[in-house]
């Protein structure tokens, strides 16, 4: 690969408190950052916060559920920026409710969001990483993908499937220079999570041996470890980072 241009990275699902944790350290790193976003009004705030403490993301909207949007998008990133030597594939929501109640439309929206996304996305770039026979595509799965979790049938598929797909995906291209790896997060501090009342979240924080969440600074940071040149023979592998709440 061309050792000498700026190293592209793709981040799904940029303007969320983990995505925009891993766009900042990325940065920090010194790739040239795009950031993915599907709502245009909640991007452009975003961006002009993000800006005032001196990032200039390049901002590319798409929905990443799409198999044709992420190809168009994709094509514009490898036109404008150059191509993507890492993908994150961090997108994701969550539908919960009891598997007994379950609805047909709760239970696609997080598989193809979760899911789906992580083939759309990944499926776009890999012949370009493997033309230049170096890429890392990092994806954000969860603890409850790992242990499963009450209200979660939906999440939890979603989420392991995530690693399934990581396993085999990193095992066809290790010898083209593609690193795959996985990174399943406990209960972090984002937005999502500090909007739960006070009384549940301290019941989630006793159940952390460590006894509180996780920063989205310590996310990014496992991203930007694996997003080095420096970890190449770290593939197929699934990194847990959820504070001992959940070991094997």
């Amino acid at each position: 690969m061309d050792t000498t241009r700026k190293y592209v990275a793709l981040v799904t699902g940029a303007t969320g408190g983990l995505g925009t944790a891993i766009c900042k350290r990325l940065s920090d790193d010194g790739f040239h950052v795009v950031a993915n976003f599907k709502n245009a009004e909640k991007a452009e705030k975003w961006k002009a916060k993000l800006k005032s403490e001196g990032y200039d993301f390049t901002m590319i909207q798409a929905d990443v559920c799409d198999f044709d949007s992420v190809g168009d998008m994709v094509k514009q990133i490898e036109k404008e920026v150059g191509t993507i030597d890492v993908l994150v594939n961090n997108a994701g929501i969550t539908r919960d409710g009891q598997f007994k109640k379950m609805t047909l439309d709760n239970w696609d929206a997080v598989m193809k969001t979760n899911l789906y996304s992580v083939f759309n996305c990944s499926r776009h770039v890999i012949n370009q990483m493997m033309d230049q026979n170096y890429g890392r595509i990092i994806n954000i799965s969860s603890v409850n993908g790992q242990r499963g979790q009450f209200g979660q049938a939906n999440y939890s598929a979603a989420k392991a499937g995530m690693h399934g797909f990581t396993k085999t995906l990193a095992m066809e291209v290790a010898r083209k220079g593609i690193t795959v790896n996985t990174i399943s997060p406990g209960y972090i501090a984002t937005d999502m999570v500090m909007a739960v009342p006070e009384e549940i979240r301290n019941k989630i924080v006793a159940e952390i041996p460590i006894g509180r969440l996780g920063g989205t600074e310590e996310i990014a940071h496992l991203v930007s470890f694996l997003a080095s040149k420096e970890t190449s023979f770290i593939t197929g592998a699934n990194y847990a980072i959820n504070g001992g709440q959940h070991v094997y």
